[in-house]
């Protein structure tokens, strides 16, 4: 289960996901594992809109499908890629930095994601349970080999 905390413009969330951490960083850093997670429960991610520049200044993007069939294009700049143990990614148009880190254990990894300088809107228990939801559905892709 993932467990989320919000600290004024800190939002953490941590889960053990029972996959090597490989798997996860591979998740994390290719278009089919962003296009099967990303999304949580509160949206969906077309495959084939998603980008992969892995590289300091190069960029992910997607396209995220709410529900109601309202599309978000979300964009992501690589401030920091220490494989298979670390991303830092900002969100250019407000800020927001993302600090993904990936700790092999006996049984699997522990995965945190620290994002620091939320917007406002962010700062929300709708904000923390989505990212939860996204690590989520993170577990329930690692679960399928």
């Amino acid at each position: 289960m993932t467990t989320a905390d919000l600290r004024g413009d800190e939002l953490i969330a941590a889960r053990h996901l029972p996959a090597d951490a490989e798997r996860v960083w591979t998740a994390f850093t290719s278009a089919a594992g962003i296009a099967a997670f990303w999304g949580g429960s509160h949206a969906t991610v077309a495959p084939e809109s998603v980008t992969v520049d892995l590289r300091v200044g190069g960029e992910f993007a997607l396209d995220t499908r709410a529900p109601s069939g309202a599309t978000r294009r979300l964009r992501f700049l690589y401030v920091r890629i220490t494989a298979p143990h670390e991303l830092v990614f900002d969100e250019p148009v407000t800020g927001l930095r993302t600090t993904v880190t990936i700790r092999p254990t006996g049984d699997g990894t522990d995965l945190t994601v620290h994002q620091r300088r939320l917007p406002p809107e962010l700062r929300t228990r709708q904000a923390a349970d989505g990212l939860a939801s996204i690590l989520d559905a993170l577990a329930t892709y690692l679960e399928n080999p």
